[in-house]
């Protein structure tokens, strides 16, 4: 096995046409923006590969959460979210590119655009941003071919990693086990809107509404429809969530009591969620910033409103901002229910 030959040299190396120099016009910008642009497609493939694997370990009806396959599915993740920072750094590399070295070939490129990256598109639905949940819902696949547009649409079908995450934090088990909470001790009342609700819960609500603020009264009500469902006239609100009550009440249980051995990795799990999440919001923030230095207010290639479609995207693209959103209701660790000690055991791995 020769290097070149492994690794396809030939090919990659030779797949770089400047349309200027087609047209006896020259534009010396134009390779470098071909080969980020190249570059970018290359990890978008590995994120898509990484990511799909991830789903296909969290498909399980049953995953042991100190197993090695969770140790790989936050390892995984962890790398996809190295990924995502190494895009938003190429930026730097493409800012060195300016305005009029932008202008030698821009025209060249119409009507082709970035926005016809079908695998940018699948990556965030492979991920769980939902059709319903994007901005320009009417052009994001109006400039692509049938066999692109019929891939995302299969990635949309199929069950995103948001929704997996969704399923395995609902099979969560330790709400369950009565023997685990029988000398768990609590102050809170036994009033509405949980009634039924397991006592933890109650106990949490009691010592979660006395840490707020004046100011932050409204958050009550919140708690109550995040993790309990209770909101009375807003359907609109209800529908438009992707983690159940059920979900949020074992990823808050994770992120408050991430210190006991048993829940290290799920928070490790939650954690990268939100470090992908992050990454792909600061690349949009770079990009439609690089975009507005380059071209100002003019639209885009491909014939988008340049700037002011990636702005509202960067505003509505948030794939985990409900596990973000947990972070709300979260109290000083001084002031946390104390597990009794059967759950200590149980979370602890104690004999």
């Amino acid at each position: 096995m020769h290097y070149s030959d492994y690794l396809h040299l030939d090919k990659i190396l030779g797949a770089q046409f400047l349309e200027s120099e087609k047209r006896n016009s020259p534009a010396h910008d134009e390779m470098l923006f071909i080969i980020i642009h190249q570059t970018y497609e290359l990890w978008f493939k590995q994120l898509l590969f990484e990511i799909s694997s991830v789903n296909q370990i969290m498909q399980q009806s049953s995953l042991n959460d100190n197993s090695p396959e969770l140790q790989t599915v936050v390892h995984r993740l962890s790398r996809s979210g190295t990924i995502l920072k190494l895009l938003v750094h190429q930026i730097d590399v493409m800012e060195t590119m300016t305005p009029m070295d932008f202008l030698d070939f821009r025209d060249i490129l119409r009507p082709a655009s970035g926005f016809q990256s079908w695998q940018f598109k699948e990556l965030e639905a492979t991920l769980g941003l939902k059709y319903a949940q994007r901005y320009g819902q009417e052009y994001y696949i109006s400039k692509l071919r049938p066999g692109e547009i019929e891939k995302i649409k299969k990635a949309e079908t199929e069950q995103s990693l948001l929704q997996l995450v969704n399923s395995w934090l609902e099979r969560m088990p330790f709400f369950n086990e009565a023997g685990s909470w029988k000398n768990f001790e609590s102050n809170a009342k036994a009033e509405e809107p949980v009634i039924g609700v397991h006592t933890f819960w109650k106990e949490y609500r009691h010592r979660y509404q006395n840490s707020l603020a004046p100011e932050e009264q409204s958050n009550a009500a919140l708690f109550d429809f995040v993790f309990f469902g209770v909101r009375e006239n807003d359907k609109e609100m209800e529908s438009s969530r992707s983690v159940s009550p059920a979900a949020c009440r074992s990823a808050l249980f994770i992120m408050l009591y991430r210190g006991y051995p048993m829940l290290q990795l799920p928070f490790q799990l939650l954690n990268q969620l939100l470090e992908i999440d992050e990454q792909l919001s600061t690349w949009r923030y770079r990009h439609m910033n690089m975009v507005h230095r380059t071209i100002g207010t003019r639209i885009g290639t491909g014939g988008s409103s340049g700037r002011e479609y990636l702005k509202n995207a960067l505003d509505k693209h948030y794939i985990f901002k409900e596990i973000a959103q947990l972070n709300s209701f979260l109290i000083e660790r001084k002031k946390l229910p104390k597990l009794s000690s059967e759950m200590e055991q149980r979370v602890g791995f104690l004999t």
